[in-house]
This record gives C-alpha cells, structure tokens and sequence, in this order.
C-alpha cells in the first residue's frame, strides 16, 4: 500500500502520470497502480514466497545467502509478471526509467523490498514480533491514507 501512495503522490504533485498506473479494464480500481487484483496477488505472494524458504537460514544458493537469493529470484520473476502485464496493456508505464526496457527501478522499488520484508518478517523469532512489524507496515499505510484522502491526493482514481 505504501508503494501505491507515494506512486500515488507523483501523480498528484506531477500533474502528468504516476509511474505505473492500472487500465480501466479492472474488477475494481482501488488506487492509481493498484487494483483487486493486484491486492489479491500481494497478499498472497508473501505467503508463497516463505513457503519456498529453506528453513535452514545458513544454506547457499548459486553463493549466495538463501534468503537474499530467493528474494532476488523471486523479484525478478514478479518483475518478469508485469513486463508481460505492461506489454498486454493491463499496467501502464509512462516514464522512461520506469519500463520494461529499463527494469532496474522496478526491481528495487516495486518488489524487491517486498520480498526482503517478507524474509525478515518470516525470521523474527515469534509471533508477537512479526505481529508488531506487519502491524507498523500497515499502520504507516493507513496513516498516509488518512492523510492523503481527505486532500484527494493519495491517487484515488477519478478520470
């Protein structure tokens, strides 16, 4: 949700477009760049993704640390996901550095955090901590909403 407001945000203060926005071909636009279905698909891509974690954190993949490896393989096939997205015509790309030609800032801002949130959040050692961490992620969320909406700010569509 945080990533749908600031893109939210640059549509807003840009007065042109937001980085990626959603067609209007959607069950129900709830942000800019965010739609039902995308909000189904996010809240369980975090639950798959811990699925296919090692439960032994030391382990190595290709060299590299397991976690930060599956979040770099897990990122580039989600990056992979919306290229075929934007090439269908079911995710808008406006910007130059934000498109399937140029990949870099998608994979750092539009999954790659995720996934290490989820790997970190799947590491706390009980449950009050990944309570407290998700309730914070969510909490900042409804905060900026609270915030942004009642400006008409926030990316709620209205074209």
């Amino acid at each position: 949700m945080i990533n749908e407001i600031w893109n939210g945000l640059i549509f807003a203060f840009s007065d042109h477009s937001a980085f990626w926005t959603t067609p209007g071909a959607s069950a129900y636009i709830i942000l800019i760049g965010w739609n039902i279905e995308i909000a189904f698909m996010f809240s369980i891509a975090g639950i798959v993704f811990a699925k296919f974690l090692p439960e032994d954190k030391n382990k190595k993949i290709l060299g590299i640390p397991n976690r930060w490896a599956m979040a770099i393989g897990f990122t580039i096939f989600s990056v992979f996901v919306e290229i075929l997205l934007n090439r269908g015509n079911y995710l808008i790309w406006e910007y130059a550095w934000w498109h399937w030609y140029n990949p870099v800032l998608i994979f750092l801002f539009g999954y790659f955090h995720f996934f290490v949130g989820a790997f970190y959040v799947y590491d706390l050692p009980d449950r009050k901590s990944k309570v407290r961490v998700v309730g914070i992620i969510y909490a900042i969320g409804i905060v900026l909403l609270c915030i942004f909406l009642p400006l008409g700010i926030a990316g709620i569509i209205n074209f």
